[in-house]
């Protein structure tokens, strides 16, 4: 009876391929370098100290939650380094260090601990996190920075507004639009309005103002073809989103070409590709089953578009993931496909 192999039988879902916690947020931080070294040499060395101020105040407070709850240290699967990275290059460069340490609290501490940890937590710990500053520090987190300069004296000599933001003025609001930004920014919108090639390479290559991690659409892709190729995230997702966003902004731009722009401004500009593939595709707040990331991407898309067109807001990629983590669980009881051995009734009732 010792001699006989036990057959040890865990609860749902049973993953063959040897994937690992560690194993993937390893591929992550790997993904992120791109962005990493364009931030860098689009905002200079200065942005360096983002990064790392959120994810020691990320890795300092799972340490402090983890020994209140008496609970085995927990840093060893890298989760809040990678949760310390992403809310930092959801930042603007300008974002004070204060700010930084306040936001990697409430992602880490009330986003994840809170919830139970790693694989308990309902949202996106570094969106929530986001999402406070964002109401905490309106200002500081709509405050943009030109690319190329480096001298931190000169900061907010040369802010500038993003795409997405100028973009929210049509041609017939040119006289208001002069108020708030120059002539310059506006000529741009209206090219991005357009699909100008010139303008779109330079969303590519990150010539324009916005997050740290989300101007540069080429460094994202980059790093988010290493974890499709990986299989680090689910394809499902990035694909659904992407081609929601293309969508609707394809069927807006040809009805309404004056008031939505051009579906590749959409999709390089702001934080769309950056949520496609490092934000939304966090494997714990989104749903477990194939439909469930279909519908999970889609809508993402979806409510990405509809934010940045119909609200106040010129950019919702934050609040369409949240919002979406918060329906993930019922789209996995939706698309709950039938356990192994299951009689599935017909029509006939069979």
């Amino acid at each position: 009876m010792d001699d006989q192999k036990q057959l040890n039988v865990s609860p749902t879902p049973h993953v063959s391929a040897k994937l690992t916690t560690s194993r993937m947020m390893a591929d992550v931080l790997i993904a992120l370098i791109p962005v990493s070294v364009t931030a860098t040499i689009l905002f200079g060395w200065r942005t360096l100290q983002l990064p790392l101020i959120c994810v020691a105040t990320c890795v300092v407070t799972e340490i402090i939650f983890n020994f209140c709850r008496k609970k085995p240290n927990s840093l060893g699967d890298c989760s809040a380094v990678v949760t310390g990275l992403i809310l930092a290059f959801s930042v603007p460069p300008t974002l004070p260090w204060f700010a930084c340490v306040i936001g990697s609290v409430v992602a880490i501490g009330i986003a994840k601990m809170l919830f139970g940890g790693l694989g308990s937590n309902i949202f996106n710990p570094a969106m929530v996190g986001r999402a406070f500053l964002m109401i905490c520090f309106g200002q500081l987190m709509t405050t943009w920075t030109a690319p190329g300069v480096e001298d931190t004296a000169k900061i907010y000599a040369t802010t500038r507004a993003t795409p997405l933001a100028v973009a929210k003025f049509t041609e017939s609001d040119r006289s208001k639009a002069l108020e708030e930004v120059s002539l310059e920014e506006y000529e741009i919108s209206l090219k991005v309005r357009a699909g100008n090639p010139a303008v779109l390479g330079d969303l590519l290559r990150g010539a324009v103002g916005g997050c740290l991690g989300e101007t540069s659409a080429l460094a994202i892709l980059i790093g988010g073809a290493y974890l499709l190729w990986r299989k680090t995230i689910s394809y499902q997702i990035t694909l659904g989103m992407i081609g929601a966003i293309l969508i609707f902004a394809g069927v807006g731009y040809y009805l309404a070409p004056q008031q939505v722009m051009h579906p590749l401004g959409h999709l390089f500009a702001g934080g769309a590709m950056f949520g496609a593939f490092f934000v939304a595709t966090d494997p714990v707040s989104s749903p477990l089953s194939t439909p469930g990331r279909w519908l999970f991407g889609i809508g993402t898309g979806v409510l990405v578009m509809v934010i940045r067109i119909f609200s106040g807001y010129p950019e919702g990629i934050m609040f369409a993931v949240l919002i979406m983590n918060a329906i993930a669980p019922l789209l996995d009881r939706w698309t709950e496909p039938a356990p192994l051995g299951t009689k599935v009734k017909t029509a006939a009732g069979s």
